[in-house]
């Protein structure tokens, strides 16, 4: 069973996200901030990293880069709704520090469902 770490400061959007990736028969970890994620990871690891951008304590471009230094290999999979700038900004970013996948919230579920299949 494939494991997915899910990183979101919004309770709503990890629980969304938690039942849906579990009715699809993956295990998933949820994590409200990069420091829990990374965590998380470090503690049992996960085959994906799906995180938010915009969150307090620390933000998603500073996640996905400590992540993608201490574990080069794992997939990340970055979303946005943007907050002050336009979220494409902050997904460009994501891309170029090394997320394989960028999506702007709210995330269709099928997209979403599609893209982590691709690459898991």
């Amino acid at each position: 069973m494939s494991h997915i770490i899910v990183i979101d400061d919004d309770c709503q959007v990890r629980l969304m996200l938690k039942k849906m990736l579990e009715s699809e028969g993956y295990r998933v970890t949820v994590a409200s901030n990069g420091n829990e994620g990374i965590k998380s990871q470090r503690d049992n690891p996960a085959d994906l990293i799906i995180t938010d951008l915009i969150m307090p304590e620390k933000e998603g471009i500073e996640t996905i880069s400590e992540l993608k230094q201490e574990f080069p290999d794992i997939k990340i999979i970055a979303m946005s709704g943007g907050g002050k700038n336009e979220p494409g900004v902050y997904l460009h970013a994501a891309k170029i520090i090394g997320a394989i996948h960028t999506f702007h919230k709210p995330i269709k579920k099928d997209e979403l469902l599609g893209t982590i299949k691709s690459l898991i």
